[in-house]
């Protein structure tokens, strides 16, 4: 991709095309420069359009990065609903581990910590907002009386996610769909119901 500052003539997009456009072209420009770098001019040369239509469109910088990221991960991690627990979250977290094994996936990971003091949350949101969304199949298990009712729907997603992100940004570990399955099966376990323990027979 040319440089943030590299001028390119603005293209004749308008509506869906230009709203595709730019979300990539943001996706882009944070992965290769990271928040600093992103701004609504660089997004906009790397879109072809102009950059007043970026800023009618979305108003601030803000607004694009987090609609950006959260269509880029909304359509890399769909929610399954196959009816058990156990399958929702190994489709989910497998999903999750190929996309971290990625750099693009990295470098989203990374844009987690990273401060900018130009936004007002400082820290995007973008992680864990989908990982609310990974809860409502734990919440479903419950209902279904796969977990114990007092499980914590976010403890579990945390005790997953946590993992992932640990061997992804730290460890150096492969990471792969086995890891993500594994780290669910572990998990579950200790939220799975038991047959209750005779102390006379014990």
């Amino acid at each position: 991709m040319a440089p943030p500052d590299q001028t390119a003539p603005p293209l004749r997009r308008r509506g869906a095309r230009m709203r595709s456009a730019v979300l990539a072209a943001t996706v882009d420009v944070l992965v290769e420069h990271g928040l600093a770098g992103t701004t609504v001019g660089a997004v906009a040369r790397a879109a072809g359009v102009h950059e007043t239509s970026v800023y009618r469109r979305w108003g601030t910088r803000e607004n694009l990065i987090l609609e950006a990221l959260t269509e880029q991960l909304d359509a890399a991690m769909p929610v399954p609903d196959t009816g058990r627990v156990h399958d929702d979250l190994t489709a989910y977290f497998g999903t999750l581990a190929r996309l971290l094994a990625t750099a693009e996936g990295e470098a989203l990971l990374r844009l987690s910590a990273e401060r900018d003091e130009t936004l007002p949350d400082h820290r995007l949101p973008y992680w864990s907002e989908r990982l609310e969304r990974g809860a409502v199949m734990v919440r479903r298990g419950i209902a279904r009386g796969e977990l114990l009712p007092g499980t914590d729907p976010g403890l579990v997603i945390e005790a997953i996610s946590g993992a992932l992100f640990t061997r992804a940004l730290i460890s150096g570990a492969p990471l792969d769909e086995d890891f993500a399955a594994r780290l669910v099966a572990l998990t579950l376990t200790g939220a799975t119901p038991r047959a209750a323990t005779d102390p006379d027979t014990a």
